[in-house]
């Protein structure tokens, strides 16, 4: 008998603990007028009970099935592990949406070998779709393989644009401005994680932002290669110790996105 898949194993983990942790927030989002809203950089930087509260889930649920394995996580911060594996978790990207009303909210899971992401989840609970990929093992939404086409341009898509705090307002009206220029159209829901997986799903052409915590984008950014998209090189210890820029593309919108991004 063959002993079971390490990875195999933990992706069905994280899906079970993305569904209980998005359950859980989806039930205070229908109660959102209860929740006591904090911020941390500024007044759009926002946290609730509802992110903690939803990471704790994942923690608990994942370090039970695997008490030797890592944790980085947005809210709870980083454990060290024994196995060589981490999980980043971002309980609730697009809080700002999630306490606004809107549904552009998600749970996103990555797990982090010291050379790569080895497999990553996108569940967005206001939907019901599981978004998820492995190393070399393709990219998923529910059950049907994401597979992008060439023939999406920035000219005939929208392209994702992310901003925050660590941005600054010129370079990303550049950027929007030359993107306008050469045909293209810009798009922003207030996750980027989301806006990641709408990549794979070849629902947007392209994604960029200036900086993204790893939590925010290490699974998208799985998807996205794993559907046959185009990223930016990832040093992984890098992106984990400080985040980075993050750009992501169908095959035949990448040329372009590269080049109004670089020259912005």
């Amino acid at each position: 008998m063959n002993d079971p898949d390490p990875i195999e194993q933990r992706l069905a983990a994280a899906q079970k603990a993305a569904r209980a942790a998005g359950a859980h927030a989806l039930d205070l989002f229908h109660d959102r007028g209860l929740l006591t809203i904090e911020t941390k950089h500024d007044a759009l930087d926002m946290v609730s009970r509802a992110d903690r509260e939803a990471e704790d889930i994942i923690r608990v649920a994942l370090g039970a099935a695997f008490p030797d394995d890592g944790f980085l996580g947005e809210e709870g911060g980083a454990q060290e592990g024994r196995s060589g594996l981490t999980w980043v978790i971002d309980p609730i990207d697009g809080t700002v949406p999630f306490v606004s009303g809107l549904p552009h909210w998600c749970v996103a899971i990555a797990l982090q070998s010291t050379e790569r992401t080895e497999a990553g989840i996108i569940f967005q609970p206001m939907t019901g779709e599981m978004f998820f990929a492995r190393h070399e093992c393709g990219a998923w939404l529910d059950g049907a393989r994401l597979t992008l086409s060439q023939d999406t341009r920035v000219t005939n898509s929208l392209t994702g644009i992310g901003a925050s705090h660590r941005t600054t307002p010129a370079h990303i009206s550049t950027v929007i401005s030359d993107l306008m220029a050469r045909g293209g159209m810009f798009y922003r829901n207030g996750s980027g994680a989301l806006m990641l997986a709408a990549v794979a799903a070849g629902r947007l052409g392209a994604y960029y932002e200036p900086h993204m915590h790893p939590w925010d984008c290490l699974a998208g950014l799985l998807l996205v290669r794993e559907a046959g998209g185009k990223t930016l090189p990832l040093k992984a210890q890098a992106m984990l110790a400080d985040g980075g820029i993050v750009l992501a593309a169908a095959p035949g919108a990448w040329a372009d996105i590269l080049e109004i991004t670089r020259n912005s």
